[in-house]
């Protein structure tokens, strides 16, 4: 069964709802591509969204902890700073990867879907919890048998 336009963008808007950004606060962010498509597979498309989030850091908007970039889907755990905002950072990595993609692919229109999910980590316990069950990801998933063997993550630790 698909969604009609209108229950997509309830979905959106209600990811919105009460969501606040803290200076200095860590989130746990997941978003995924337009219609799940397994666009990170390819090695450009891929590089594109992690120096997309690079550019978020050098900009000092906010600070990468760990990341995941799956075939379909973004998790990304980072610290905003008091420079920017938890929607801001997001929507800048989202903007400016799609940006590129779309010129490799020569391609126009969405790469990603509408809005993100995220989770604020309460303690500094949660942060080393979070980034194991992020980088563990693949092996879940069946894609690899080992982390070292998937090309597309990085974490502060490391």
């Amino acid at each position: 069964m698909s969604s009609t336009p209108f229950e997509i963008n309830k979905g959106v808007h209600s990811l919105r709802r009460g969501r606040y950004s803290a200076p200095d606060q860590i989130y746990h962010v997941t978003t995924a591509t337009l219609w799940r498509k397994k666009l990170f597979t390819q090695f450009d498309a891929a590089r594109a969204v992690i120096a997309s989030m690079r550019r978020e850091t050098e900009a000092h908007r906010c600070e990468t902890l760990c990341f995941m970039l799956m075939p379909d889907h973004l998790h990304w755990l980072m610290q905003v700073t008091d420079r920017s905002s938890l929607a801001a950072c997001v929507n800048n990595v989202k903007s400016h990867s799609a940006r590129r993609i779309n010129a490799l692919r020569g391609a126009s229109g969405r790469v990603w879907q509408k809005g993100f999910y995220d989770r604020a980590l309460r303690s500094d316990e949660d942060v080393a919890a979070v980034a194991r069950y992020i980088v563990a990801n693949p092996l879940r998933a069946g894609i690899v048998d080992s982390v070292r063997e998937y090309p597309f993550w990085d974490a502060v630790w490391i």
